[in-house]
Formats: structure tokens, C-alpha cells, sequence
């Protein structure tokens, strides 16, 4: 069965600390692993939503990698592109939560940032609807850019529909690399999800209605989701521009925000919504996702999003 969307990245588990201002540099209690990865966050979220999503990545052949898969599993999100790599270990991610909101990491991206262009199976762009990449897979590392290409090639050949998260990491990528690094995806996609400042950094404009007016020229029928956290989020196109707002809610745990976003915002624009009621689902989509501890854990079901917005309508 062709798939809805498919995406491409970093395959994880997160191991958190427990309390508040615990520095990683410091023994402390830790709680996980818990099934991570934007890209896998942002899969198991569309597959929560009724979508046929799939996701391409490497675990290692260990406990971890366990972890992760039986989660994609219960949520019905295609594997045939996940890799288990028996020399690897399956990428980690070390976190610290600060009081006042930040957090910290350290990484051992592992097999997690191990990306192939074997990996890349033709049966699962084969009439794929849309193809989503994020940039902050595309600032592993050279090898996984160019993997990454390659797939922006092949989903274009089956006539995807391309969306693009920049998701900035200065740590890994600093902003005039990544504006050379990311040009083909901007380039190419259809769909644009940024902040305000990632799409300044990205198109050097001076301000955001320059950056959107750059984009818009070069493609009148691009859609530009500018987010902005619990405050919700802006649509661009070239009808014009619509504010959506956000939802209220008790933030417990952060990470995964922005992928269920973008998860939610796909998943009502390919079930043929027009853009604002997709902004105003992917709304819903984030706000969730922070509510519970886990990266994967408040990502809800179509229903259990529904019932939320109702609540707050």
C-alpha cells in the first residue's frame, strides 16, 4: 500500500533526569528510555492520526533498538526502512531539564546517525504522498546529507509532495552552513514549517514578510507555516496569511513539540482540510505532545485530539 508520509532520520531513545536543575555533569536518577527521534516522533504522531507513515533510520541490534521498534510497532508505523545494525549501538539522548524551561543535551547518535543510501527501498517512495525531512537530520553529518538527497530525489521522481522543518541546531550545523546545506529541500518543498527566526537565518532576509514574499515568488503554491510555541502559528500563502492560535495547557515535557506539530498539520492538509484547519489541529498536536513525559507519549489519536480541541473551542 503506497504510504501517506514517509520521513527519513535519526533513530533514538531519550534518558531523562528526574529533578529539575540536575546537571548531566553530575551522578542523579535518570528515568527512560523512552522511544525518541524527531523523525520517529514525527512518524508514530501521523500514524496516531490515521495516516500510513513509515520512517527510515538505523538502530542497533540491542535493547534499545527494542525499545524503539516495539513502538512503532504498536503504533502501526511501516519499519521496512529501519535498519538494525549489529556493530551499533542504538543513539541516545542524555537530558537535563532547567527551571526555567531549557534544557540539556548530550548525544551518542550511534547507529542512530548512521544513514545509508541502501536504506533507501523503492517501494517505499512508490506513490508516497509526502515526503518530510528535517534539518536537523540533514546536520548529522556529510554522508547523511547526501543520503538525504538522494531520497529528495526520489520522492520528487514519485511526485511527493515536500515538506521541510529546518529545525536549526547551531550545535551541529552553524546558519550559513545550513543555508547552503539546506537550499535543494527549501528548494524543493512545497510545504515550509520554520520559526521566524530559522526563516530569517535561512533566507538572510531583514524581516519575516521579506523572507515570506522571497519564498512565495520563487513558488506561488508553497505553503509557509511560521511557528510560534503555545502562541500557535501563522499560515502564508498566496492567498495570503492566517493567524491560528494555541492551545493552554500544563507543559510537563517539551521534547517532540514541533514534530507532532508538523505531524498533525500534514496529516489534516492530506485528508484535504484547508491550511488553517490543519494549523489549527497541529496546534492541538503540540500542545499535547507536551503534556506528558516522554518524548512519544503525548502525541494523541485523532479522537483524543478531537475531544481536546472541543474542550478548549
Amino acid at each position: 500500500m503506497p504510504l501517506d508520509i514517509l520521513t527519513i532520520g535519526e533513530a533514538l531513545v531519550e534518558v531523562m533526569r528526574i529533578d529539575i536543575d540536575q546537571p548531566l555533569s553530575q551522578p542523579g536518577p535518570f528515568t527512560g528510555p523512552y522511544p525518541s527521534g524527531a523523525p520517529f516522533i514525527f512518524a508514530t504522531q501521523a500514524a496516531r492520526l490515521s495516516m500510513t507513515a513509515a520512517a527510515i533510520g538505523a538502530v542497533g541490534a540491542d535493547a534499545f533498538g527494542q525499545c524503539l521498534l516495539k513502538q512503532l510497532e504498536v503504533d502501526g508505523v511501516v519499519t521496512e526502512g529501519v535498519r538494525q545494525l549489529p556493530d551499533e549501538t542504538t543513539g541516545i539522548a542524555f537530558v537535563a531539564y532547567n527551571a526555567d524551561g531549557s534544557r540539556n543535551f548530550v548525544f551518542s547518535l550511534g547507529a542512530g546517525g548512521r544513514l545509508s543510501a541502501d536504506m533507501l527501498l523503492p517501494e517505499l517512495f512508490e506513490g508516497a504522498r509526502c515526503f518530510h525531512v528535517m534539518g536537523s537530520t540533514l546536520s548529522m553529518s556529510v554522508e547523511a546529507l547526501q543520503v538525504c538527497r538522494e531520497a529528495l530525489r526520489l520522492a520528487v521522481a514519485a511526485g511527493a509532495l515536500i515538506s521541510f522543518d529546518p529545525n536549526l541546531r547551531p550545535e551541529l550545523l552553524p546558519p550559513e552552513a545550513a543555508r547552503l546545506a539546506f537550499a535543494e529541500f527549501m528548494s524543493a518543498a512545497g510545504i515550509l514549517l520554520p520559526t521566524a527566526a530559522e526563516l530569517l537565518q535561512l533566507t538572510a532576509a531583514d524581516s519575516l514578510d521579506q523572507a515570506v514574499d522571497i519564498l512565495l515568488a520563487e513558488r506561488p503554491d508553497r505553503i509557509i507555516v511560521v511557528t510560534r510555541g503555545a502562541a500557535g502559528c501563522t499560515v502564508y500563502s498566496a492567498d495570503g496569511q492566517v493567524e491560528a492560535p494555541g492551545y493552554r495547557v500544563d507543559e510537563v515535557d517539551p521534547t517532540g513539540a514541533g514534530d507532532c506539530f508538523d505531524a498533525g498539520f500534514l496529516s489534516e492538509l492530506l485528508a484535504g482540510k484547508p491550511p488553517v484547519e490543519a494549523a489549527r489541529l497541529a496546534n492541538a498536536c503540540g500542545a499535547l505532545a507536551v503534556t506528558a513525559k516522554g518524548p512519544m507519549a503525548g502525541a494523541m489519536t485523532r479522537a483524543e485530539v478531537e475531544r481536546f480541541m472541543a474542550r478548549q473551542r
